[in-house]
């Protein structure tokens, strides 16, 4: 099969550059370049079509194409939304423009896909336009819905118009709406995804009659990189004796290792180790960081919002006591990532993922990959990472509960047994259940069943398409759906079923 994905947000490049640094460059990315590779191993023919950016603060993305060197996976850059580089919010309006050159693509090759992939809300739009030029069926990953995010913001009335401005949740949830209703396929990463994001009130109404169109995909993790062996690593003895008080280099550590993004509650943790003198007494906490060396001495390279998390975090260790016992590490790789999870696995780590709500948790399996036992948020898809039937895989913890967090962390560093308990259960269910080759083979049965039900004809076009229908709304969200958002999800009112 001929595979396409549609990834217009973020970039990729063979040294997966500002991945984790930067919201628009996360898990999503991860999940595209890892899925495409492992399909393309399975010797389908593979395409991402991304966006071309002529910006000297992004040099990385400036070639129409390029490879991934091992797999031959090609990256095709579409120029869209002018040349410099624009944050996936400020997107939406040129889309058409991404799928006008991705047609040109396709007639300059005369080599059309069999199936689409799109992914997060404009990749999901822009398949929607490609579907209606060409009957080129696709699917829809969401990775994240906006109302979600809305509501975990908890927005009131007065505030909404900013924050559609910045955010433009308007047109994101038109364009999930109209793409959930025309993908062929809805890939989900756990079956609590499918219940809980996709029944919010702003979206249930397409789902009443059927829900047959889901299939459940969970992500995987790069075993070449995310392993366990016994490790050492320097950087981070560098950080012990930089950050940690002398007789305290030898504890465990605790380390969370999320962008410091409000919901991701890095702060809850820290607040949950300050709450814990018997949690201080046996362990320690590492922070990875993401534009700073080391924040107790100079924050101004992170950006305005993650200056604002750590300043709390700041105000937390020195309200608490804390320094000393609180170390920071900037990670600018997955290898250095991977490295770190194992040296801290080593030496008896735990990983820690306290965010107010996580839809899967690709950041928990990598650690869990690496052998350290995880205490995550109870609040999305850890549900389903760590328990199965009565067997759990690691533990779980209401994110909003400093008593819990600590208790569970507690018991990990406390107990050896069970430390060593999770660590074994932890490198199984990955080994079991989360690969890419995992997800692939999902991937593929699944369109190749559609591609035989459906029977569709791939038409080309043969003069520029009308996208002017599109165009306005994704320039100008209609006031229908402003009004839809303000009557049902904006604060006190989640809208789950």
């Amino acid at each position: 099969m001929r595979i396409v994905f549609l990834n217009p947000q973020g970039n990729f490049d063979a040294k997966d550059s500002y991945w984790t640094e930067h919201p628009d460059f996360g898990g999503q990315l991860v999940y595209v370049k890892e899925l495409a590779n492992a399909l393309k191993e399975k010797g389908h023919e593979v395409d991402i079509f991304t966006r071309l950016i002529q910006d000297p603060d992004w040099p990385e993305f400036k070639k129409e194409e390029e490879v991934y060197p091992h797999t031959g996976l090609r990256i095709i850059r579409i120029p869209f939304g002018g040349d410099k580089f624009l944050r996936k919010e400020a997107l939406w309006p040129h889309l058409p423009e991404y799928v006008e050159g991705i047609l040109r693509f396709f007639h300059k090759e005369k080599n059309w896909p069999d199936f689409v992939t799109t992914h997060y809300g404009d990749g999901g739009i822009a398949g929607v336009m490609l579907e209606e030029a060409t009957g080129i069926p696709f699917s829809f990953t969401a990775h994240s819905l906006g109302a979600q995010k809305m509501y975990k913001m908890n927005i009131c009335e007065a505030h909404f118009d900013a924050v559609n401005r910045q955010y433009a949740f308007s047109t994101r949830i038109q364009a999930e709406r109209l793409t959930m209703e025309k993908a062929v396929i809805r890939f989900v990463s756990t079956s609590q995804e499918k219940v809980n994001q996709y029944q919010h009130v702003l979206y249930r109404d397409l789902f009443q009659k059927e829900d047959k169109k889901f299939v459940v995909a969970p992500p995987g993790v790069n075993q070449n990189l995310f392993y366990f062996e016994n490790q050492d690593f320097e950087k981070l003895h560098q950080v012990k004796k930089r950050d940690l008080d002398e007789n305290r280099r030898d504890l465990p550590m605790i380390i969370a290792s999320s962008r410091l993004d409000p919901k991701k509650n890095v702060s809850g943790l820290v607040n949950a180790y300050a709450s814990s003198f018997k949690l201080q007494e046996i362990g320690n906490l590492l922070l990875a960081v993401r534009g700073v060396e080391n924040p107790y001495q100079d924050i101004s390279g992170l950006k305005e919002e993650e200056q604002a998390e750590m300043k709390k975090i700041l105000g937390i260790i020195q309200s608490c006591d804390l320094k000393g016992k609180i170390a920071f590490i900037q990670l600018s790789s997955q290898k250095e990532l991977a490295n770190c999870y194992r040296a801290l696995a080593t030496y008896g780590g735990v990983f820690s993922l306290t965010s107010l709500y996580e839809p899967f948790g690709l950041a928990t399996i990598e650690a869990m990959a690496c052998g350290l036992p995880v205490v995550v948020t109870a609040n999305g898809g850890g549900q389903e990472i760590l328990k199965e039937n009565s067997e759990t895989f690691g533990m779980l913890a209401d994110p909003e509960s400093s008593a819990k967090i600590a208790e569970n962390l507690l018991i990990l560093l406390k107990e050896p047994e069970h430390w060593k308990h999770y660590h074994h259960q932890g490198l199984r269910r990955v080994r079991e259940r989360y690969t890419w080759q995992t997800t692939a083979d999902i991937y593929q049965v699944a369109i190749a069943k559609v591609l035989v039900e459906n029977k569709r004809s791939t038409r080309m076009p043969e003069k520029k398409t009308d996208f002017s229908n599109h165009q306005s709304w994704l320039s100008n969200p209609t006031q229908e759906m402003i009004d839809l958002i303000k009557s049902n999800s904006l604060a006190g009112e989640e809208g789950e079923g």
